[in-house]
């Protein structure tokens, strides 16, 4: 109940004090498989979302995961499930714990937690105490990951 508790204060914090980089990573309270709180405060972009989604040299969500919302894009991975109708299977708190860091929501994942900043296997320097993804683009592919519904 503590890190709930810090986790919502940390989370007001940034959002009231113009905390550019949000939650901090080891601060991020996973609850039953979901982050409840935004990890900045303030609302994901659904369209930067869907280009980190598909940007490969960040997200690079498609080398895992098929999409038909990118049919265009080539080499849509078959590692991970599906993102069609991910809405429909994950609440928004859900999908903010696996994009933040699938590792604690799925056991024995191959799902790469993209908003650590420590405990990588062999980083070079240059990224070191660097997360994969922002706080925002957390929240930005979250949002995006939201508008993926069963039609």
């Amino acid at each position: 109940m503590k890190r709930v508790f810090r986790a919502a204060i940390v989370a007001a914090l940034a959002a009231n004090s113009g905390f550019a980089d949000g939650v901090k990573p080891v601060d991020v309270a996973f609850v039953d498989g979901a982050v409840e709180a935004s990890l900045t405060g303030v609302a994901g972009d659904a369209a930067a979302g869907r280009e980190v989604f598909a940007g490969r040299k960040q997200g690079n969500c498609l080398a895992c995961h098929a999409n038909t919302d990118w049919s265009e894009q080539s080499f849509h991975g078959e590692v991970g499930p599906t993102m069609d109708g991910v809405a429909d299977r994950w609440s928004e708190a859900e999908l903010r714990a696996i994009v933040a860091n699938s590792k604690m929501v799925f056991e024995g994942t191959i799902m790469p937690a993209f908003y650590i900043d420590a405990g990588y296997t062999r980083a070079l320097e240059k990224f070191e105490g660097k997360s994969i993804l922002s706080a925002q683009q957390v929240e930005d592919v979250v949002a995006y990951l939201t508008t993926l519904k069963e039609e």
